[in-house]
């Protein structure tokens, strides 16, 4: 047993004796001493290749085995001895991976196989296997030398191997390491030298048709001729010469006749060349020319059926999406149909270029769109940006500035202008008397009381050019109705249930909507009658017990003080009827292989046939007198409600699709009309081959932002309807109007008992002539005694706001739950009310929503980029909500929380934002030590209570990082200038959760209106850990808190998650999904550039069916 361990030791110590005889040797070089020589090298070739423990021993530090062999490769001038020591290092490499490598790098060995290289060159012929020899190693320290381009360029060591390869273009056994010597020294950016030297004509002397010999050999040279073709100057070159219709007619014969799929590797290498060609816009140009297109598609199309050769469809897919030329959107211009006059337009922005433009500028595309000198940004592209696919370890847009990380308290505004605000604060002033005790009084919105002692305060909402005699109170606003613009009457509505079969074209054409009178313009409206003048009937399902907050008809009454700038006189139904969430739960789908990429060809199939297109506009805000087809077949589209916004509807096919597939993770929704009737008034999730991509319309620099070069992107879906002649509004989100907050503010008011607080003011009219409510909840005082009184006044302020952003309708469904347990009669709510006085703006941005927006006012600006410098015209309700905060801290009474509701379009589950000096510090190079920051780890109690309490927050995805971007939100803002400790964002998640309780489902109204009652909640728990005579007894949770925050800190890839999207957020799907470049807003959507974006995705749209199946392709909501 000990014989084999035994001869490997005395194998081990021979070979060292014989690097010590080569040691010597060395040093005295004589003639007669080359035998000697020749023979040691041979011994020990013989060892290397026959003992692994020889080769271990000859390259450990201890032998000094690698010095002493490239000594003698410096030293011999003998061939057979050169070619035993360059086979040595053959075997030394080859077993022992990069460690050995680097090793023989570090000793010069690099260079000593260049000299080697040039110096056999010069005495022709070469030898063959000596050549063969030093191109094997150079391929491997190729790896390992970064600089062995440069190194080859300035030995003359690249024109060498390129004669080889010239000179022995059949000779396959030298032929093959030379090759691979050019393919290491075009991946390591040698692309220029390369070129020049007439490698690009070498490679299409290799590459050919088909053919069964010598694959490895034409993989290689493909693989250098993609590398080369990465260079702009090497790929016009190719272009130039003509080379990209050859690659196409070589790829077509390997797929002819590469009939059993054994040489996929090789078709793919070819198309990777094609890419790259593409890259640059002269290649896109030669593409299209020579039918490239209509070639790959047809081969694509072949492939399809073979799953092992996805890769060849995706790539192929990818060459034509880049080459797919770019469209104009259908549309005159990117502003909107309607337009709301602004008093005043700001000095910069995007809406500054977009209305200072000059006339006749098309405001749709650029004259160029195409960039030659950048990259096509693509889903699968990714060998260009390998560094941004890691996790991030420094996020550019962290604060690292200390003063601007410092909370500062700024007097922006003298004492004497805020003053006014006290009128929104009466419960700090106001006196009790008995009879407040006993019953409730009355809660009607301040702009409804006439006494003088109740009258609001004026708060100029007014441009100030107008002077005083022109301004009034925003009540007065209100409620004063201009006269060409009174109040809109609701016709008579009968409502009834029709016998189930029964078909009745007029009781379809009432489906279609609800209308509200104008007579008061002199125009009219027909209201849901039929032709006869009898009114169609329908039936309103009874939800009273179901929605205790929702009422048809005081929703009616509230559509009616709502002002819209199209001037609306139509109800969506899902509003009138109301939404009861259902009890089942919808999964998150899984993304299906394949669904994109289907949908990308129908897009190629739409260049390649257009005679199968039909091209047919079917709805058009721009042109109102667009014929409306009536033919029984036809899809009809309507958004002509509050918070529609679909612009154009075009129908390119006809209505079938593809066996459904199941599209991934968060579907749209859908409201049935004829659901409703009959008893199911539910969104429900639906839809099937769900995909958003990048389209192939262009985006104008205008609409981008500046930038240039963008597209527009395609969200689509396949929706079998269950009833014929239906009504269907879709949504991306369950939508909540101004006007249904306005029915639940009211009903809200009516559950108020003589133990409940609750006032409700306007806060100020917006652009657009609508209320912004504000709510004060809190407890009444025990009794009118002076130490209830007192205790009352003494209580902390929670701020609240949601709904800055229209389109992110989940913030106000978690509003409502907030509020309804605000007002609810459980002792914990009331427990909570005498905890705190609870000031509410449910709906920052009324306007917004009720004109379809996304993110904007109609100022045309995101109005969470305004709260440093709020402009009281273009932004009155920012400017006045941070007024209330500048009153509370000048008068001592900083809110104890501030709280922001929004939602997030690409994260899962609900979480927080807040702000940190120690823990932005910390993501940056900031040379600060940590005990120079103090700071009060009480930011994080609300968070961590939550990640306990509420089973759809997470928080892991919770973030204190301050960043640049956000400097001017709501909630950067109030934590410096106003300086409360606890100021968050709350993000709720439009898709659903992969954690907790309801992990893998998607989320409902139900879940998010649960969630607000949970914040309320913690709230209460909080109060344990922020009351001055229980604090002393948390110490311990402050502990909990500051481990946290040091763990948190050694987790490397949160460095924020508000501008980058972590990994684990993102599934994992089957085929990479083509999101914008620019979309690292969401990642977080509070970096979306501030343009004029008045549509939606979150609000509906009507269509009514007529057929069984239909396919809905939308283009991005930006740009409807």
């Amino acid at each position: 047993m000990n014989k084999p361990k035994m001869a490997s030791e005395k194998s081990a110590s021979r070979v060292l004796m014989l690097l010590s005889q080569l040691e010597r040797l060395n040093e005295e070089p004589k003639v007669s001493d080359n035998d000697a020589i020749r023979q040691t090298t041979g011994k020990i070739l013989h060892l290397i290749q026959t003992q692994e423990k020889t080769r271990k021993e000859v390259a450990s530090k201890s032998s000094g085995g690698m010095e002493i062999i490239l000594s003698s490769l410096e030293n011999t001038q003998d061939l057979q001895t050169t070619l035993n020591i360059l086979a040595i290092l053959n075997e030394l490499l080859t077993v022992g991976g990069g460690c050995r490598t680097g090793v023989f790098v570090s000793k010069g060995g690099t260079a000593l196989l260049l000299q080697l290289l040039v110096g056999s060159s010069k005495d022709p012929p070469a030898n063959e296997e000596l050549m063969l020899h030093i191109h094997s190693l150079l391929v491997k320290v190729g790896l390992k030398d970064r600089k062995l381009g440069v190194k080859a360029r300035l030995n003359g060591a690249l024109n060498v191997t390129l004669n080889l390869v010239k000179h022995n273009l059949q000779n396959h056994k030298l032929l093959l390491p030379c090759l691979q010597v050019l393919r290491v020294y075009s991946r390591i950016h040698f692309f220029m030298s390369l070129g020049k030297s007439g490698t690009l004509e070498i490679m299409f002397e290799i590459i050919g048709p088909f053919s069964k010999k010598s694959t490895t050999l034409l993989k290689v040279a493909l693989d250098t001729l993609a590398s080369l073709l990465k260079s702009g100057m090497n790929a016009r070159r190719a272009v130039d010469r003509g080379y990209l219709p050859t690659l196409l007619t070589i790829y077509q014969d390997w797929h002819r006749n590469d009939t059993r799929h054994r040489h996929v590797v090789i078709r793919k290498s070819i198309l990777g060349c094609i890419k790259n060609l593409t890259n640059i816009k002269l290649g896109r140009k030669a593409f299209i020319d020579a039918n490239g297109m209509r070639i790959l598609y047809n081969t694509s199309t072949e492939c399809l059926p073979v799953r092992t050769l996805d890769p060849l469809v995706n790539t192929s897919s990818l060459i034509m999406r880049k080459c797919f030329p770019k469209n104009r959107l259908p549309l005159p211009t990117i502003k909107s149909v309607f337009h709301h006059p602004l008093l005043h337009i700001p000095a910069s922005g995007p809406v500054a270029k977009l209305y200072n433009q000059p006339p006749g500028v098309d405001d749709v595309v650029d004259e160029s769109d195409e960039n030659e000198a950048t990259e096509v940004d693509t889903e699968n592209d990714t060998e260009y940006d390998e560094d941004e696919t890691g996790p991030k370890t420094q996020n550019d847009d962290i604060e690292t500035d200390i003063n601007k990380l410092r909370p500062i308290q700024m007097n922006t505004r003298p004492f004497d202008e805020i003053r006014a605000y006290e009128y929104f604060f009466r419960e700090f002033s106001e006196n009790f008397e008995d009879d407040d005790f006993e019953s409730p009084r009355s809660v009607m919105p301040s702009s409804s009381v006439n006494s003088e002692l109740h009258r609001p305060i004026i708060i100029p909402t007014t441009p100030s050019s107008l002077g005083p005699q022109n301004r009034r109170p925003p009540q007065e606003d209100l409620l004063t109705p201009k006269p060409d613009e009174s109040p809109l009457e609701l016709d008579s509505i009968s409502i009834s249930k029709r016998p189930e079969g029964t078909s009745d074209p007029d009781l379809v054409c009432s489906l279609g909507r609800l209308v509200l009178d104008a007579g008061v313009n002199g125009g009219s409206v027909d209201g849901p009658q039929d032709e006869g003048g009898e009114q169609a009937v329908l039936e309103v399902p009874d939800t009273a017990a179901l929605l205790p907050l929702h009422d048809p008809d005081l929703y009616l009454e509230m559509v009616k003080s709502t002002r819209s700038v199209p001037a609306y006189t139509e109800v969506g139904y899902p509003d009138y009827f109301g939404h009861v969430a259902l009890n089942l739960r919808e999964p998150i789908l899984e993304r299906v292989y394949g669904v994109q990429r289907m949908k990308i060809f129908q897009d190629i199939e739409r260049l390649i046939h257009p005679s199968d297109i039909l091209d047919k506009v079917v709805y058009d805000l721009d042109n109102q007198s667009c014929p409306v087809t009536d033919n029984g077949e036809s899809l009809k589209f309507n958004s002509k409600f509050e918070s529609g916004n679909l612009r154009k509807a075009i129908q390119v096919r006809k209505y079938y699709t593809n066996t459904d597939v199941n599209g991934d993770s968060m579907q749209v929704l859908m409201y049935s009309v004829q659901d409703a009737i009959n008893g199911s008034p539910h969104w429900v999730r639906t839809g099937s081959d769900i995909c958003y991509y990048k389209n192939h319309f262009s985006r104008s620099s205008i609409a981008a932002g500046g930038q240039k070069g963008k597209s527009y992107f395609t969200l689509t879906f396949t929706v079998t309807f269950q009833h014929k002649d239906d009504v269907c509004y879709f949504a991306y989100h369950y939508p909540y109007t101004y006007s249904m907050l306005k029915m639940h503010l009211q009903k809200l008011s009516a559950l108020r008992t003589a133990q409940i607080y609750y006032r409700q003011d306007d806060l100020c009219v917006t652009l657009g002539e609508n209320s912004c409510p504000l709510l004060t909840i809190t407890a009444m005082p025990g009794s009118s005694s002076n130490d209830h009184i007192s205790q009352f006044r003494s209580r902390p302020v929670v701020f609240l706001s949601a709904r800055v952003h229209p389109g992110e309708t989940n913030s106000s469904w978690v509003m409502k739950g907030t509020l309804e347990y605000l007002m609810s009669c459980s002792p914990q709510a009331q427990s909570l009310r005498e905890s705190y006085i609870f000031k509410i703006i449910p709906m920052l941005n009324p306007d917004g929503v009720i004109n379809g927006n996304h993110r904007c006012s109609l100022s045309g600006e995101d109005l969470n980029r305004q709260w440093q410098n709020p402009n009281a015209e273009l932004h009155p309700t920012i400017y006045h909500a941070k007024s209330l905060l500048q009153y509370l801290r000048a008068t001592g009474r900083t809110p104890l929380v501030f709280c922001d509701y929004h939602g997030h379009s690409r994260k899962k589950n609900v979480f927080m934002y807040g702000c940190s000096i120690k823990e932005t510090v910390w993501q940056t190079n900031v040379n600060t030590s940590t005990c120079d920051l103090h700071e009060d780890l009480g930011y994080r109690t609300l968070p961590k209570l939550l990640s306990q309490m509420a089973p759809a927050f997470s928080l892991s995805s919770c973030s204190f990082v301050v960043e640049r971007s956000k400097e001017a939100t709501a909630r950067v803002v109030v934590w410096r200038e106003i300086g409360v400790q606890r100021s968050y964002t709350m993000e709720s998640t439009l898709c659903g959760c992969d954690q907790g309780k309801y992990k893998g489902l998607q989320i409902g109204t139900s879940e998010l209106e649960e969630m607000g009652a949970q914040f309320c909640l913690a709230l209460l728990r909080l109060k344990r850990f922020t009351s001055p005579l229980e604090r002393h007894n948390h110490n311990s949770h402050l502990l909990d808190m500051e481990t946290d925050l040091i763990e948190t800190r050694n987790i490397p890839n949160i460095t924020s998650p508000t501008t980058y999207v972590l990994e684990e957020d993102e599934p994992a799907f089957l085929e990479e999904v083509d999101y914008s470049a620019e979309s690292n807003d969401e990642i977080d959507p509070d970096l979306e550039p501030d343009l004029q974006d008045n549509h939606a995705p979150q609000t509906p749209i009507l269509i009514q069916s007529s057929a069984a199946k239909t396919h809905l392709t939308e283009i991005e909501p930006d740009s409807l």
